[in-house]
């Protein structure tokens, strides 16, 4: 299999893993089993996934992992919405 082809479909399947969790805090408007500290650092470590791809110059790593740092933002307002103080 070519390589590029491999790692767009990996970059696919990654950038879309979170969207069902999305759509469910989204349809039940309930983040408490949402875990702040895991999107936080989801979010750092596909933050520097996008910085290196640009070093690299790498168009599927950028595009990907930038589509979900976006999905991982809206999850995390979310956390901040739907939370309930305790």
């Amino acid at each position: 299999m070519d390589e590029n082809i491999l790692g767009i479909i990996a970059g696919i399947l990654t950038s879309v893993s979170m969207i069902p969790q999305l759509v469910k805090v989204l349809k039940e408007k309930n983040a408490e089993d949402l875990s702040w500290t895991m999107i936080l650092v989801l979010i750092s470590g596909l933050s520097l996934w996008v910085w290196y791809g640009f070093i690299k110059d790498e168009l599927p790593i950028i595009l990907s992992n930038a589509f979900a740092v976006i999905v991982n933002i809206i999850l995390l307002i979310c956390c901040m919405i739907y939370k309930k103080s305790k």
